[in-house]
């Protein structure tokens, strides 16, 4: 009689750990392309706000209209309007108070605007990580899998007297499915990881001048 070889009937057919490892990947797999499509969208829109608020910025007079129009806003504001409300609250919260050094109120809002820089990247890298995570450890899950189906497949052959290959293919075949899926989990994974990396250390680049800009800026202003 012939072994039906089937994937489907493969994974029916599978013992309960390989089962276990196989549900295991492929949870992760989900998760994964979840946080691709969801880190894709974030950070297209990051890229788009960053763009646009650094064109309002300087088309705009008067910073303090503009800080009004930011903290004002229905949503919070994020990425590099983030950056300048807090540098601009800050300038105007010590220009308040009065009898402080221009070189003191400059490094106080240059600490706010890092404390709202290393926020938004944090908010950026949001479960990154775990795209790293399945990336590496994906394709070592499938291949326990593999070898505990091969090894359950070989210990079958001590229970018979005459060993075909029709008779260590359907295990085989299980155990290499395992392989298959965690590679299928690992790649999109590691892919998704190194190229929204990327994307963020741009961002952080871009962020990073704005609040070099804005502190010159603010430098002037201090002064004046």
């Amino acid at each position: 009689m012939e072994a039906d070889l089937s994937i489907a009937s493969l994974i029916m057919g599978a013992s309960l750990l390989v089962k276990f490892v196989m549900l295991v990947l492929l949870l992760a797999s989900i998760a994964s392309w979840t946080i691709i499509f969801m880190k894709r969208r974030l950070l297209g829109q990051a890229r788009k706000d960053a763009k646009s608020f650094e064109d309002r910025f300087w088309s705009v007079d008067d910073l303090a209209t503009l800080y009004d129009s930011v903290s004002k806003q229905h949503k919070e504001p994020e990425g590099m309007a983030k950056i300048f409300e807090a540098g601009f609250k800050e300038f105007a919260r010590l220009k308040k108070r009065g009898g402080i050094e221009p070189n003191s109120i400059l490094e106080g809002c240059q600490r706010a605007m890092r404390i709202a820089l290393t926020r938004e990247l944090d908010s950026l890298e949001h479960r990154l990580p775990f795209l790293a995570t399945v990336g590496s450890v994906s394709p070592y899950i499938g291949l326990f899998g593999t070898v505990w189906g091969i090894m359950n497949s070989f210990q079958a052959l001590g229970n018979v007297s005459q060993a075909t290959l029709a008779m260590v293919a359907p295990g085989i075949s299980e155990a290499l499915i395992a392989t298959a899926m965690g590679l299928f989990a690992a790649i999109p994974a590691v892919i998704g990881y190194n190229r929204y990396s990327t994307d963020i250390d741009r961002l952080y680049g871009q962020y990073d001048m704005f609040l070099e800009e804005f502190s010159s800026i603010l430098h002037r202003q201090a002064h004046s």
